[in-house]
């Protein structure tokens, strides 16, 4: 049975897991197609701009190129072939400021250098 995965964040962990997800998976080829240097992704709290981040990652890290694709269930996956000749094929640096909150600036700039990257393992 499938479970609602509150707060997480990660989208391979979600799809693994086969929790409720909504298939935001077109704004990859939303983002391809723009062709910009910068993409804002303005959204209110709570909203996925974490996840639909993650999920950018996983689809375009070249270090996914060897692992079970997450996307073949996909709306994404469904796409003309220009589109699924990106997965798997660039470097991604991937941030997230998500959980560097704290009193102090000071505090939280020090999250943020110890902090250890989170990578996707080869």
């Amino acid at each position: 049975m499938k479970e609602l995965d509150l707060g997480n964040s990660d989208f391979k962990s979600i799809i693994e897991n086969n929790n409720y997800f909504v298939d935001k998976s077109l704004l990859i080829k939303e983002v391809i197609k723009a062709q910009k240097q910068v993409i804002l992704l303005p959204r209110p709290r709570r909203f996925g701009k974490t996840l639909n981040l993650s999920m950018l990652q996983y689809y375009f890290n070249i270090n996914q190129g060897n692992k079970e694709n997450l996307f073949t269930k996909l709306k994404i996956w469904e796409t003309e072939n220009d589109i699924k000749e990106k997965y798997a094929k660039y470097p991604v640096i991937y941030l997230s400021f998500k959980d560097a909150k704290d009193e102090t600036w000071e505090n939280t700039y020090k999250y943020i250098i110890e902090s250890p990257m989170k990578t996707p393992k080869k």
